[in-house]
């Protein structure tokens, strides 16, 4: 119950206009022309459905059954057939090749150490066409170390309340997300608190691209605010792009 609640809150609460950035930031750097494109992480299918839209044969690949449930009526809705993969982006062992591979949402964070964030790299590689393009965001050292302790967010509906806490993790730059959703339970007459908590951890630029080399990527883009700055020591997320050599 509580991941479905999660994944139809994060889909309510997310910017439209974010995932209008990360397609535009795909489409400055790749000319769409039916590229076959595989999204890892891509959850709910409102990227997956602009970058369709825009001109890339799309795959939304998840390891959460409830995201993918809800982005099955926006391809309808849409009257996109864009195919659904439940899975672990750490084994890509099963999947065809792509021209492109994009990981937005700073998803990357919820790798639990370097190791397997390479892993997902090397993973990444093994589907890539030689020469395709690797795109992905990252927390910054600045979003994670400085802003997230502390944060706090409070959403309500008529069905249900939702707090958003974070605090620092214990592992170097890293923080914990404490979701607390207030349930009503018609048996009770009374709402129902449920605690879901999620860890994220990010590292240095000079970490994600040596792990990037390391896995076979070439020609290696940072950039900060959707691909329109430089990085800076106050950005808040990090944009890379690379090539399969």
């Amino acid at each position: 119950m509580i991941y479905q609640t999660f994944a139809q809150v994060y889909d309510t609460l997310m910017d439209a206009d974010l995932y209008a950035q990360w397609r535009d930031y795909v489409t400055a750097r790749i000319k769409p022309s039916h590229q076959a494109l595989l999204e890892l992480a891509g959850g709910s299918g409102s990227l997956a459905v602009l970058l369709a839209q825009s001109g890339f044969k799309v795959t939304d690949f998840d390891l959460s059954g409830d995201m993918l449930a809800l982005a099955e009526p926006k391809f309808e809705a849409a009257q996109l057939d864009i195919p659904m993969i439940l899975g672990d982006m750490r084994d890509l062992s099963e999947m065809p090749t792509y021209d492109v591979v994009t990981c937005f949402d700073d998803s990357i964070c919820y790798m639990g150490d370097i190791d397997e964030v390479q892993t997902v790299f090397e993973q990444v590689n093994t589907v890539l066409t030689p020469g395709g393009d690797f795109m992905f965001d990252a927390h910054s050292l600045h979003q994670m170390d400085d802003l997230f302790p502390g944060y706090m967010y409070n959403y309500q509906t008529e069905d249900y309340a939702f707090l958003w806490t974070s605090y620092a993790g214990e592992l170097p730059h890293s923080a914990e997300h404490d979701l607390t959703f207030f349930i009503y339970d018609e048996k009770l007459d009374a709402y129902k608190p449920l605690i879901e908590t999620h860890k994220e951890r990010t590292y240095p630029v000079a970490e994600y691209v040596n792990a990037l080399t390391a896995a076979g990527f070439t020609s290696i883009e940072v950039t900060a605010n959707f691909g329109t700055t430089d990085v800076t020591p106050d950005s808040t997320r990090w944009f890379f792009h690379a090539k399969k050599a």
